[in-house]
């Protein structure tokens, strides 16, 4: 079984997007066997992070959930030589710029999209999908409410990271994200509200550990697999109770967890 550090990006914020609201993602990883820590950031220099590369951990779940200041140079560096020595990586964000201190990851911050820093390749892309949260921009794909659970199209047939899990939870703003050279795109989704496709899961398999960059951390918060455990005030959207109704969505998520631990320490 793996050693799992599942980082955010923010310090210890109630009234945020902090490690204690992905305890549902922590408990369901424990309860496989692994060795889960789950932690947010330390302000300044976090030495948890700082040290990645000589620590015991085989894998890093980065939830970056800060507005673009969340992880120093030196932090950054220290990923990247994590990643490179053999060390399994996720790295997801949300919407607009959401998350974009990962922008110096290497690959796996080229990865990631973002409305400020490196928009998509394609001009007719950088546009509002959902219209519904005025203050949100793009990108921010809708897939459905929150509480709700979309369908996920293979890219890659027989790919073991989507082993029996045909959904994903849905989030009505989810960030965008491509492949680099030596990645491909695994999973993709729809707009529920253009029909836009676009990519859910992208998976590097080239030097140093294997990596995922995810399209939003919505698909592993404890709010998206059960609306009751609640989210942060700034949250304006009524959620979805459908992954409580239908077992389905909340399955396949768990699955996907599961796939995912084991492809990152193959």
């Amino acid at each position: 079984m793996a050693r799992i550090l599942i980082q955010t990006t923010i310090p210890p914020t109630p009234d945020d997007w902090h490690v204690g609201r992905f305890s549902l993602l922590a408990e369901h990883l424990r309860g496989l066997g692994h060795a889960v820590t789950a932690r947010d950031h330390q302000p300044g220099a976090d030495p948890v992070l700082l040290n990645l590369a000589d620590s015991d951990f085989d894998q890093l779940w980065l939830l970056a959930v800060d507005v673009g200041d969340g992880l120093s140079d030196a932090e950054s560096a220290a990923i990247r030589a994590f990643h490179a020595r053999g060390g399994g990586v996720m790295v997801t964000r949300d919407h607009q710029d959401l998350g974009s201190s990962v922008r110096a990851l290497g690959a796996l911050g080229r990865a990631h999209h973002f409305h400020t820093v490196n928009p998509e390749a394609d001009p007719a892309r950088c546009c509002r999908d959902d219209q519904d949260t005025a203050y949100i921009d793009w990108p921010n794909y809708h897939s459905g409410a929150n509480g709700d659970f979309q369908v996920v199209k293979a890219e890659v047939e027989g790919h073991p990271l989507l082993a029996e899990t045909p959904f994903l939870p849905a989030h009505p703003h989810e960030g965008a994200i491509s492949a680099p050279p030596g990645a491909r795109v695994i999973a993709t989704g729809v707009s529920a509200v253009s029909g836009a496709r676009f990519n859910l899961i992208v998976a590097f398999e080239g030097e140093g550990g294997r990596a995922v960059a995810q399209s939003t951390f919505h698909h592993f918060a404890d709010y998206n697999l059960d609306p009751r455990a609640g989210c942060p005030s700034f949250v304006s959207e009524a959620p979805s109770d459908r992954i409580l109704t239908d077992p389905r969505g909340r399955r396949a998520a768990e699955r996907y967890f599961q796939n995912l631990a084991e492809w990152l320490s193959p």
